[in-house]
């Protein structure tokens, strides 16, 4: 029912809402700060590129690129594990860093700052290609929805939420504490392949400028407006994720400039931060709206 261009953002959605959800459960339930998300998600991305050029087989193309990118979280959870605070943000920084000039140093492979293209077959007749995409990635995005929903809801959520408040206590009580920041940070960094791996399905194309430093930053700021814990909160922030981008575009084309519409998305992310902040410290997800019963 909607235009092609809608149905392309709600596509987009769900490919962020898989990144923000893994990413509220490691940051609000685990404690751990991740300004790396974007590499992550740059990994899943070139991951499916590769394979779908080679085998063009979309849904084990998937499957691969979180595999990878799950054993790419595992290596950057083992040292993290290990870091605490300002220490843990530069490692993941480093990663977001490092990653994009590997496409540069392997030119041959991922073609440097020009990217692949990511062959797909077409979609069913009784379709459009935005409305293809937009099953693909809410597929995609419930799915991971409901197995984090399941996770956190069990033992591991319990221990998550104990080595967040006090890992002392949680050592006292039996947690391992390293090995549940290092299974945190995998959980978190397999929906960040499988996004990565969504986005290039809609895009159809891969490349380092989709995944630059800022959009790390712009996750970790969506999830926190959202409200951190709260897979509620990953929905709101995926879709703002979306939003303020497009009315920072509709801004930029009116005053011809594109150095202002990458500025204004940086600067609405940090408006609404604020004012989120001071309105409400949980996040968007944390309000309640109050009503009166009839008769009263």
């Amino acid at each position: 029912m909607l235009p092609p261009f809608r149905t392309y953002q709600l596509a987009t959605v769900g490919a962020y809402l898989c990144v923000t959800a893994g990413l509220t459960v490691l940051t609000g339930l685990n404690g751990q700060l991740s300004l790396g998300h974007g590499a992550l998600m740059a990994t899943g991305a070139y991951t499916l590129a590769l394979w779908q050029n080679k085998f063009n087989l979309l849904l084990p193309g998937i499957l691969v690129a979180i595999v990878v990118t799950t054993a790419v979280g595992a290596v950057i959870g083992l040292a993290a594990a290990r870091l605490r605070g300002p220490y843990l943000a530069g490692l993941t920084l480093a990663v977001a860093v490092v990653v994009p000039s590997i496409t540069s140093t392997f030119d041959e492979t991922f073609n440097s700052d020009q990217g692949l293209s990511v062959i797909l077959n077409p979609p069913p007749d009784s379709m459009t290609v935005e409305q293809w995409q937009a099953w693909v990635c809410w597929g995609g995005a419930l799915l991971t929805v409901l197995a984090l929903a399941l996770l956190t809801r069990g033992r591991f959520g319990r221990d998550m939420r104990a080595v967040r408040d006090d890992e002392t206590a949680a050592r006292l009580a039996g947690v391992s504490v390293a090995r549940t920041q290092v299974l945190a940070f995998v959980v978190s960094a397999a929906c960040a392949g499988l996004a990565g791996a969504l986005f290039a399905v809609i895009a159809q194309s891969v490349s380092p400028g989709a995944f630059p430093l800022t959009l790390s930053l712009f996750l970790l700021m969506a999830i926190v407006i959202g409200g951190l814990g709260r897979l509620s909160g990953a929905l709101i922030g995926a879709v703002l994720l979306v939003a303020l981008p497009a009315v920072a575009h509709e801004i930029g084309e009116a005053a011809g400039s594109q150095r202002l519409e990458g500025n204004l998305a940086l600067t609405f992310f940090g408006v609404v931060l604020v004012v989120v902040m001071l309105a409400a410290p949980g996040g968007l997800a944390s309000l309640r709206i109050p009503f009166k019963k009839k008769g009263h």
